[in-house]
């Protein structure tokens, strides 16, 4: 999985102010809360509310808030009916983009992506322009802070993991995406913790840019996408997008 940029995403996303962090927390309470409208309010009985709780652990949510969503939406005080719709494009030079969000509004979403492609150098492409690009994978990511890696190659192979990457100052666990949710809860149960664990849409092939007014466009692009109250994930073939 060279090129793959998930890691440095977490690291910068570490380092952002209280109101950026808030709005992580608001896109993960909305993904919880789609989850028990859909299949309850219990952990045990629902995984992928298990592992949603997990990713909000390692964005550092806190618990208070995340049992306060979970809740609401079990109860009758959230009304709110969200939809997901995805969306494909091109950045600036090509660059492959899929844009996954959870919205009240698909025209308002809609035409809000469409604008920021527009504004920044790219175009709003059909369902399936850039998808085959790219594969769903579990990717499971620990910090590398001394950690032995031998053990963590052997627990994570025990665990059923299929692929372990290891980076400077992390390591990057891959599953099938059927075994995502086993291998995470293994690992857990061995005592590790996480930085990130998900579902993700991993690429195939990595496009580099060099024109610095294309750097400086995806970069807004990417800002703007995030930005957005409904914008759930981001996923791009961009190598290595910020500085390791």
């Amino acid at each position: 999985m060279s090129g793959h940029s998930k890691w440095s995403t977490i690291k910068r996303k570490k380092g952002e102010n209280d109101a950026a962090r808030s709005k992580v927390f608001t896109k993960i309470g909305r993904e919880i809360t789609v989850c028990v409208k859909e299949s309850g309010p219990d952990p045990s009985s629902n995984s992928k509310l298990k592992d949603l709780i997990a990713k909000a652990k390692a964005s550092n949510v806190p618990n208070d808030n995340i049992d306060r969503v979970i809740k609401k939406a079990a109860g009758d005080g959230d009304k709110q009916s969200y939809e997901t719709a995805v969306y494909e494009g091109y950045g600036p030079n090509g660059i492959a983009v899929i844009v996954e969000a959870l919205t009240d509004n698909k025209n308002r979403t809609a035409a809000d992506v469409r604008h920021y492609f527009d504004k920044f150098g790219g175009n709003l492409g059909t369902m399936g322009c850039v998808s085959f690009m790219f594969e769903r994978k579990g990717v499971i990511i620990i910090e590398n802070d001394g950690i032995d890696e031998e053990k963590v190659m052997d627990d994570a192979m025990e665990c059923g993991a299929a692929d372990i990457d290891y980076q400077d100052d992390a390591i990057e666990i891959v599953t099938d995406p059927a075994d995502f949710s086993a291998v995470r809860q293994a690992l857990e149960d061995k005592g590790y913790t996480f930085a990130s664990a998900q579902i993700e849409q991993v690429p195939s092939t990595y496009t580099a840019l060099t024109d610095e007014t294309h750097i400086s466009k995806m970069n807004r692009l990417l800002e703007a996408l995030e930005d957005n109250d409904d914008v759930q994930e981001i996923w791009h073939n961009w190598e290595n997008p910020d500085e390791e």
